[in-house]
């Protein structure tokens, strides 16, 4: 028996690739064709972004509430969020939720810490970038991390927002990350870099990007096929 994946959706695209990859790489633990149970539930983006907008993560954590209680009802087991900014919301509305949830930025340092990375260069947008959600949660595995310059946070977050969301990928885009990336690396010293906004996998990758790439989306997907599973 496998456990029943409740994804709480905030973008699109995003949301999308966590739910293909917990539908494309479940064969590997189940066989052919085979993945767990899912259900997502997405709202409007603007119910988030009129929260954000306002820095009131409270409400944006009464949002992501009202997701996991739909969930709930329809029989999902525990939840996951492919959206990195909203975790920062997580803490105020944990104790109140109807199922347990995996926290992305977990995943990624886990991740971090098996493949011996000691210094993690954070992408994504503003508010995550400026957030603690990854800095905590590397620095209790250990790890030391840097944050883009005010001038690239900008920047990038300019790129996720009006670019990313709408499924728009621009060779400038890329760009731009490579150069910060190459920046973190020659004068930051990182050794890898967390892709730290769900869409950016979807340009970004190991195969362009100046250091060895930490895919937040996929790497959630695959803890939430390792516990739908109990493979690990």
């Amino acid at each position: 028996m496998t456990q029943h994946i409740g994804i709480v959706g905030c973008s699109a695209e995003g949301a999308s690739l966590c739910y293909q990859t917990i539908c494309v790489e479940g064969a590997k633990f189940l066989g052919p064709h085979a993945h767990p149970e899912v259900s997502m539930h997405t709202p409007s983006l603007s119910d988030y972004m009129e929260h954000i907008y306002r820095d009131d993560w409270r409400g944006v954590g009464e949002v992501m509430l009202a997701s996991a209680h739909k969930l709930a009802k329809i029989g999902a087991n525990f939840l996951v969020c492919p959206d990195n900014t909203i975790h920062q919301a997580l803490p105020f509305i944990e104790g109140r939720s109807p199922l347990p949830w995996l926290h992305i930025a977990e995943c990624v340092a886990e991740e971090a810490v098996q493949r011996g990375f000691r210094r993690i260069g954070i992408t994504g947008t503003r508010w995550l970038t400026d957030s603690e959600v990854y800095p905590e949660k590397l620095s209790a595995r250990g790890l030391q991390y840097v944050r883009p310059t005010f001038e690239e946070r900008d920047e990038i977050a300019r790129i996720i927002m009006e670019e990313l969301v709408y499924g728009v990928f621009k060779p400038e885009a890329i760009g731009t990350f490579q150069r910060v990336m190459q920046r973190m690396k020659d004068e930051e010293g990182c050794d890898a870099v967390v892709l730290g906004c769900t869409e950016i996998p979807l340009i970004m990758s190991d195969a362009n990007s100046p250091l060895p790439t930490l895919d937040s989306t996929r790497l959630l997907a695959r803890a939430a096929l390792r516990r739908a599973t109990r493979k690990g």
